[in-house]
């Protein structure tokens, strides 16, 4: 019981920046898988297909070798950065590339009719952008935008590997001290459980209030 207790404890006080981290990094990634899924669909040739290939590199290479490439690694180049701003930048590069897809298909599944509709009422094309696709776009991407989401709130457990100070690295500091990992274990089962579940809740709420609002 002692080793729940303290496991609890050193949750609580790692939460705050396993939230922090993830938060960062999901606004982030969703700012920049933005860009460049709106370069990708918009610009030429020549612009969208370095981005595609940065995309593919990135999802090419697991989140833990990214980590250690960054951390370990970017001070043989110049990068050194202290393991708080690693994770977040590893975490919302890693994020944004996976972002970006989602855009894209989101922009690729608006019909072209209706822009074309929107050019032939004289409607602008940034107007037409702004106020017909985005709208549409929004609706049919959010859920797999949540479940990215729900996938990074998960890797921020691999911080830990890069002494970040979030909630898994506390809670195994309790298992090692204790030698109660099946108890630590438990503790970091539940909290992750109930942050995916907490986002889960909100994008579906979320998606309620867009289908309202594109309904009126």
């Amino acid at each position: 019981m002692a080793a729940l207790a303290d496991s609890f404890l050193a949750a609580a006080r790692g939460l705050p920046l396993t939230i922090a981290i993830w938060g960062a990094g999901v606004a982030t990634g969703l700012v920049l898988g933005f860009l460049v899924a709106a370069i990708r669909f918009f610009a030429p040739l020549a612009l969208s297909w370095p981005l595609a290939m940065a995309v593919e590199a990135v999802r090419g290479v697991p989140f833990l070798v990214q980590c250690f490439l960054l951390y370990f690694g970017g001070p043989f180049i110049g990068i050194d950065l202290s393991p708080i701003m690693a994770g977040w930048v590893a975490l919302s590069v890693y994020g944004a590339a996976y972002f970006s897809e989602v855009f894209r298909a989101g922009f690729l599944s608006v019909p072209p009719g209706q822009l074309e509709a929107a050019r032939m009422l004289g409607i602008p094309r940034h107007q037409a952008v702004l106020r017909i696709m985005l709208p549409m776009m929004a609706l049919a991407v959010l859920p797999s935008l949540a479940n990215l989401a729900v996938i990074l709130i998960k890797e921020t457990a691999i911080l830990s590997i890069i002494t970040v100070p979030e909630l898994t690295f506390r809670v195994q500091g309790v298992g090692s001290a204790t030698f109660a990992f099946a108890e630590t274990t438990l503790v970091l089962a539940l909290v992750y459980w109930a942050l995916v579940e907490a986002t889960a809740w909100a994008s579906r709420h979320t998606e309620r209030r867009i289908a309202r609002a594109l309904a009126a």
